[in-house]
């Protein structure tokens, strides 16, 4: 049964106000796309949940989407920090949890399993337990020693770009994988945005770059170039440049509310925002094809 569906119906169907929302993507396949339809289509008093915010939950938290944030690392990568989110968290304006990167993937472990808590050798970083209740301390029945617990995270909606998927949410990736599978695994309702739809035997012939399968996909989206400004393995380079410019941008709420006019709220949809990018863009952030050596599935 096909999932296809337009990104304004998946956001629409499956992302309501006051929900737990994570955007996957570790550096990686971040889905920008959907953040902006978020912004887009109004949604208020969400959780944003990310082990690195990006740029992406600065933009969402600028347009008052976002009542609280869970994170394991906040910052403008390689540029410096996440000036709007900071400015709030700061102020109060927004509520956060904190956690390691391995608590976080800890977390969606234990919600992609169905396990009461996630259980973890001590952490280096104490200060975490000391400011974050979530963190606590049970004695292993096994050894006596005590180790590290945390909650499940299960948010109601998980949103992952991929490089390719079939009409029934299959999913290739490839690259950098980040946490894309424990999120699909823990949340409520997962919407794909893929670079291409392919036919199921596409996905068939390397079943082993599965990492999402069918049954746990409510919707799937074509949605190229949906990373920007991150990037796909295969199909986009990084923008760094945007990256940048965001920090000057960041700087002025003027600034901030013109660009989401500009970019978000007067544009339809994301291949209006990649058009409006421009041939200069496109460019730039073209890659050339590098394939990997074939594999011999063998036909028994």
């Amino acid at each position: 049964m096909s999932k296809l569906c337009t990104l304004k119906e998946a956001i629409s169907n499956y992302v309501h106000d006051g929900d737990t929302v994570y955007c996957a993507g570790f550096t990686h396949l971040i889905p920008f796309a959907a953040g902006h339809e978020i912004i887009r289509q109004g949604r208020r008093n969400l959780t944003l949940a990310r082990a690195t915010p990006d740029l992406i939950y600065d933009q969402m938290v600028a347009a008052g989407c976002a009542k609280k944030l869970i994170f394991s690392y906040i910052g403008n990568p390689g540029v410096g920090s996440l000036r709007i989110v900071r400015e709030q968290l700061e102020s109060g304006q927004l509520e956060w949890e904190e956690y390691s990167h391995f608590g976080m993937i800890a977390r969606l472990q234990a919600g992609a399993s169905g396990l009461p808590f996630a259980s973890m050798n001590q952490t280096a970083a104490p200060d975490l337990e000391k400011n974050n209740p979530n963190y606590r301390r049970v004695k292993d029945p096994y050894t006596g020693r005590e180790v590290v617990t945390l909650p499940p995270l299960t948010p109601d909606v998980g949103i992952i770009h991929v490089q390719r998927a079939d009409a029934k949410g299959n999913a290739h990736i490839w690259g950098i994988i980040g946490e894309q599978k424990e999120v699909a695994f823990a949340s409520k309702n997962v919407i794909i945005t893929a670079e291409e739809i392919v036919d199921e035997d596409v996905i068939r012939s390397d079943p082993n770059r599965t990492l999402i399968p069918e049954l746990i996909v409510k919707a799937v989206c074509l949605v190229p170039h949906c990373s920007h400004p991150s990037y796909t393995q295969g199909y986009s380079d990084r923008d760094n440049a945007f990256y940048l410019n965001w920090d000057k941008i960041s700087e002025d709420p003027a600034a901030v509310k013109a660009w989401l006019n500009e970019w978000v709220y007067n544009l339809t949809d994301a291949e209006e925002y990649w058009q409006k990018l421009g041939a200069e863009t496109h460019q730039r952030l073209a890659v050339k094809p590098k394939f990997a050596a074939p594999v011999n599935y063998g036909d028994y």
